[in-house]
Parts: C-alpha cells; sequence; structure tokens
C-alpha cells in the first residue's frame, strides 16, 4: 500500500494527536489511580472502614453487586503492583501498607472456612469477609489461583529484602506463610477450580500459569535462602504444569483456549492477563510461557480482541485493525455483559510489554503464526526477523504502539471526568456500569502506564526453560487428580433459543448445588447437553441438571440424581439422562 505525502501527514498527524491525548490521560489519571488503589486498602484507606489493616477491599460498592469482600486473587495481584512500584524506587512510603498486607494475609491463611482449613484445603478459599472472618455463603469455591498470586507478591518483596540485607526476616518470617502457598500449589496444580471470573469449575489457563510461575520463583527463593527440601518437588511440579499448560493452545483457530469446561468459545481475557502477569522480560518472546511478544500470545491476541468487534456498540464504525473495547468473553451476560476497564487496557499492557523486549533484543520475529497480527499494520509483512535498523521493524513498531494508545484512549474517552475507575463501562454509551472503585481496574491501569514507560518486573526464572516430553498429570498431594475420574455427563433436553442447561451437585467439583455457580453443559450435540468434571474416586455424589432462562432458574424433578464414581483413579465415566 502506497500513501500520498498528504495522507501520510494525515496519518502521522493523528498518531500524534493521540499520543499526545495518551501522555495527557495518563499525566491526570496515575495519581488519581494510585490514590483509588491505597483508599480500598484497610487501615488508613478512606472507602476501606471496617477493614483490618492490609486489607484490600475489591471495591466499596455493597449493594449491587456487593463487593466489600476480600479476594486472594485480586488483593494479590494489587499488591504485586504496590510492590513493583516500590521496589523500582517510585514511592517509598508503601512499605507499611506492604507490611501491614503481609500480616494480614498471614492472618487469612488461618481462617478455617467452607473450603476447609490451612491444611485441608482452605487455601483455596476465594474470599473473606473484610474482618478476617469467613464467608460462609455459596460461592463458586475452590479457586486456585490464590494461593499462587500470593506468592509471587510476596517473593517480589522477599527478593528486595534480600537484596538489601534481610534476609533473616525473609527466611524466619515470609518463608512460613510463603510455603503453605507453595506447597498448596504442588499439591493441588491438577484438581479443577472455578477459574478468575468465578464462574467455570475445569482447569484454567491463567491458573495454570501463575502456578507455575510460582512453584518456579518458589524454588529459586527457597535455594537462595537454604529451604532446600522443597526444592526437588516443586521443580518437578513446575515442569509438569509448564507441560500441562502447552495443551491449551488450539493451533488451528490460532489462540488460547481459557478453560478446559464451560461450554464456550474459550476466548477471554484471562489469557492476555496471563501474558502480563507471566511477563519476563529475560525470556524474550518465548513462547513456551506465552511471553507477551511471543507468536502464540499475539496470535492469542489479535482473536481475542476480534472477538469483540461486532458485539458492542460503541464498537461501531472502528477501523477493523483499530483499538476497541473489550470484556471478559463473548458470551459474558453478567451485569449485561460490557467492556471492563481493566481488560481493555490489559490488551495496551501485553503490547507495551512486547516493545520492551523489542526494543531490548534489537529485532522483532514475524512467524507462521503471529502473521495475521503484523499483517494488521502492513498488509505486505512476510514472516521473517526483522532487525531494528530495518524499515520494517519501525514501521510495525511505530503501528504497534499507536494500537496500544488506541486502547488507552477508549480507556480515557469512558473514564468519568473525576477519574474514578468502576468494574465495567456500557457497551451502548460507554457510563460506568457495576461495581465503583475496583480497586483492580486501578491496579490494572497503573501496571500499564508502567509499562508504556518502560518499565518491567524482574525476571522470574521463565528464560531457557523446556516442557517435558511427556506430560505427567500427577501432583504431590492428596488434591491432585490422581485420585478423581472425568465423569461425561450427557443429559438429553430440548430447550427454547436462549435457554441452557446446567449442573450442580453435592461436591465441589459440582458448585455445592449452588444454582448460581452451577456449570453450563455444551450444546454441541444438541438435543443432548454435554460436560465433563473431575469428580473424586470411589465417591458417592449427588447431582441434578437445571434450566436457565432470561434469569428464571428450573429445576428437574425429584429425586435427586446419583452416581457412583468408580473407585479407579484416572479412568473415565459416562452417565447418560434425560430431562424429567
Amino acid at each position: 500500500m502506497r500513501l500520498s505525502w498528504v495522507s501520510l501527514a494525515v496519518f502521522i498527524g493523528s498518531v500524534l494527536a493521540q499520543s499526545s491525548t495518551v501522555d495527557s490521560y495518563i499525566s491526570t489519571e496515575s495519581p488519581i489511580a494510585k490514590a483509588g488503589l491505597l483508599a480500598n486498602i484497610g487501615g488508613a484507606g478512606s472507602k476501606a472502614a471496617g477493614a483490618g489493616a492490609g486489607v484490600v477491599i475489591a471495591s466499596p460498592s455493597k449493594t449491587n453487586p456487593d463487593y466489600f469482600f476480600t479476594w486472594t486473587r485480586d488483593s494479590s495481584l494489587v499488591f504485586k503492583a504496590v510492590i513493583d512500584s516500590f521496589v523500582r524506587g517510585d514511592d517509598d512510603t508503601l512499605r507499611t501498607q506492604i507490611d501491614d498486607f503481609i500480616t494480614a494475609e498471614a492472618t487469612l491463611q488461618q481462617v478455617s472456612n467452607p473450603s476447609g482449613t490451612v491444611s485441608t484445603g482452605g487455601l483455596g478459599e476465594p474470599k473473606f469477609n473484610v474482618d478476617f472472618s469467613a464467608f460462609t455463603g455459596a460461592w463458586g469455591r475452590p479457586q486456585r489461583d490464590g494461593p499462587a498470586l500470593r506468592a509471587t507478591a510476596f517473593i517480589a518483596y522477599a527478593n528486595w529484602l534480600r537484596a538489601n540485607g534481610n534476609t533473616t526476616f525473609v527466611t524466619n518470617t515470609l518463608w512460613p506463610i510463603l510455603k503453605l502457598d507453595l506447597d498448596y500449589v504442588a499439591s493441588n496444580w491438577n484438581s479443577t477450580g472455578f477459574d478468575l471470573w468465578e464462574e467455570v469449575n475445569s482447569s484454567s489457563f491463567f491458573t495454570t500459569a501463575v502456578q507455575h510461575r510460582a512453584l518456579r520463583e518458589g524454588s529459586a527463593l527457597a535455594t537462595a535462602i537454604g529451604q532446600t527440601s522443597v526444592v526437588s518437588n516443586y521443580n518437578a511440579q513446575a515442569a509438569n504444569v509448564l507441560c500441562f499448560l502447552q495443551s491449551y493452545w488450539n493451533p488451528s483457530a490460532g489462540y488460547v483456549t481459557a478453560n478446559t469446561g464451560g461450554g464456550r468459545s474459550g476466548k477471554d481475557a484471562n489469557t492476555v492477563l496471563t501474558s502480563i502477569h507471566t511477563f519476563d522480560p529475560a525470556a524474550g518472546c518465548d513462547a513456551l510461557t506465552f511471553q507477551p511478544c511471543s507468536d502464540k500470545a499475539l496470535s492469542n491476541l489479535k482473536v481475542y480482541v476480534d472477538a469483540f468487534r461486532s458485539i458492542y456498540s460503541i464498537n461501531s464504525g472502528i477501523a477493523s485493525n483499530a483499538a476497541v473495547a473489550t470484556g471478559r468473553y463473548p458470551e459474558d451476560s453478567y451485569q449485561g455483559g460490557n467492556p471492563w476497564y481493566l481488560t481493555t487496557i490489559a490488551v495496551a499492557e501485553q503490547l507495551y510489554d512486547a516493545l520492551i523486549v523489542w526494543n531490548a533484543q534489537g529485532s522483532l520475529n514475524v512467524t507462521s503464526t503471529s502473521l495475521a497480527f503484523f499483517q494488521q499494520f502492513s498488509s505486505s509483512v512476510t514472516a521473517g526477523t526483522y532487525a531494528s535498523s530495518s524499515t520494517t521493524f519501525t514501521t510495525l513498531t511505530t503501528a504497534i504502539k499507536t494500537f496500544a494508545d488506541g486502547f488507552v484512549a477508549i480507556h480515557s474517552k469512558y473514564t468519568p471526568s473525576n477519574g474514578g475507575l468502576a468494574e465495567q463501562y456500557s457497551k451502548s454509551d460507554g457510563s460506568p456500569v457495576s461495581a465503583v472503585d475496583l480497586t483492580w481496574s486501578y491496579a490494572a491501569a497503573l501496571t500499564a502506564f508502567a509499562a508504556r514507560d518502560g518499565k518491567a518486573s524482574p525476571s522470574w526464572g521463565a528464560a531457557g526453560l523446556t516442557a517435558p516430553s511427556t506430560c505427567s498429570t500427577a501432583s504431590s498431594g492428596s488434591g491432585s487428580s490422581s485420585g478423581t475420574v472425568a465423569v461425561t455427563f450427557n443429559e438429553v433436553a430440548t430447550t427454547t433459543f436462549g435457554e441452557n442447561i446446567y449442573i450442580t451437585g453435592s461436591v465441589d467439583a459440582l458448585a455445592n448445588w449452588s444454582p448460581d455457580n452451577a456449570l453450563i453443559l455444551s450444546a454441541a450435540n444438541y438435543p443432548s447437553w454435554s460436560i465433563t468434571v473431575n469428580l473424586p474416586a470411589g465417591s458417592q455424589v449427588q447431582y441434578k441438571f437445571i434450566r436457565k432462562f432470561n434469569g428464571a432458574v428450573t429445576w428437574e424433578s425429584d429425586p435427586n440424581r446419583i452416581i457412583n464414581v468408580p473407585s479407579t483413579a484416572g479412568s473415565t465415566s459416562t452417565e447418560n439422562d434425560t430431562w424429567r
């Protein structure tokens, strides 16, 4: 494609205008986002009254929705951002909050809850009341990403402490807390659990990836402080997890299938969040760990973004290679199914991370897998390696920076004048929707802004890894899938358009009789609906199917169905039922 000088001037002018707009927004929004984040931390936070010191509330919102709780996942992601900022020297005053966070999380680890005690699965409990008491209502539990993310946040602080001469505190205080989480990950990585959106009970790409990271850096820290008894197990399990991680890649469609269950397309922001939260600048564009600039991560990013181009009114009329508003996944219906602030800006962050690596290594590589991504910016580009001295490198990186800035510009466009960041913004008019002042929204903005400024966290050990030639699915403890049977439930049911069939039952894997968290079945072979769930070997499980349509829930008639799960771990079983 050849541009006239006039067209080129117009293009360059529009790029500069957008860049200036983004610069101005970041300058204004950064202090607001930081203040908003700190306001939601108990102890001194102005919007966290009643929360214990160091406790992160998800949002001050107490009705529609009620987010005045503390989630292990959200808190850990937020404090990883806080710790990274502190370690970089951005704000030395943050240490008080970090120390309070460590004390708070150590307390929460010991709280008995519906998922168990500290030694019987309780570390997989997703959320707690802000006064350190257990939340005992129905919920999607367990969620196995929390312990891994908390370990990663603690390790970032531990590494800084060690570098500054405080190994004693790391060994005596931090390590016992860390070891609980790392042992949980090593023992439970191959057990099913609810995904980060708390809706699908299966294995999840995000969870698997952050578990892999936690085990790698946990092993490195253990070695550094002489806690060598755990190293061989952590390393062995990390290799198994990395091997399993590869199974999410869908080569024919060019994207990562986010969950092994759920009955959806699998196109999900979970995959983009994985790329940025397991970014290791020393790993280059490694595809094994799905680094931001890897061909698989870039191909996946294009598929994910394109999935939202036609489903939101606010994306109408935007060019097919320009930034758009993005949400969790295209089938989303929660709060009406809208774009989220944190998912939109996560796209920008992945691209900024990629630019950090390309600029550092002085080249970029286009493969057959990533070709479609790069052709958005130069239709004539072909597979090959392009040095930073080449015109192609400059053309592509300039256009990708503009593309990334476009997502920040959308974030800016739909941020209200006071800078407050809710959970979502309306797909029809862009107005804030759902929980106000979402702490994760603020953290996501700050980490994206830092990435645009070329800032990256230290390496966590992703460079030079290889996956075993044969994957082992056995984790090291009683929570492993070596104690489960893959049960396929087939239910014949005729439905009306928009109506779906779900299953729930008497065990965690079937959402503990929760209609809200029931598992959706796939209608790929309609009128037979199907789902495969890992159930405890040798157990007796009760279950029922339900219908959901326009918010109404209809249970099938009594009595409860019963399955006696085969006692041979690792085997399979099928239940064929008909709606009654």
